[in-house]
């Protein structure tokens, strides 16, 4: 039992980690049209890298649950697909964005 409870206490900082609050973006929605130069279709958030004329964004997207339900897959988000992304730019991390949705090939899918 003490093993288990040390195990859980170890692990909590990671799992606290891994998942954030959304305070830190603003509260203007912004769109980007680009090219999806990299991407990844995993837990705890989906992400894209977007190349545009003046700069690449990192798009923090939705787990894959809920994108799978919403029916985009992992198929879709590929490098060189053009994708406009609408969502709120990072208060910091001046290239960072959180996606409110996605739209591919003329369809748009809802993230949150």
């Amino acid at each position: 039992m003490r093993r288990a409870i040390a195990a859980m206490l170890v692990a909590l900082p990671l799992v606290v980690q891994a998942h954030h609050g959304w305070t830190g973006y603003e509260s203007d929605l912004q769109k980007v049209t680009g090219t999806i130069d990299k991407a990844s279709y995993a837990n705890p958030h989906s992400s894209v890298d977007i190349k545009t004329p003046d700069k690449t964004w990192h798009a923090v997207l939705a787990p894959p649950s809920r994108m799978s339900s919403r029916g985009l897959t992992a198929e879709m988000l590929k490098v060189g697909s053009q994708v406009t992304i609408e969502g709120y730019r990072h208060k910091t991390e001046t290239m960072e964005m959180r996606a409110e949705r996605i739209t591919i090939d003329g369809k748009t899918y809802e993230l949150r």
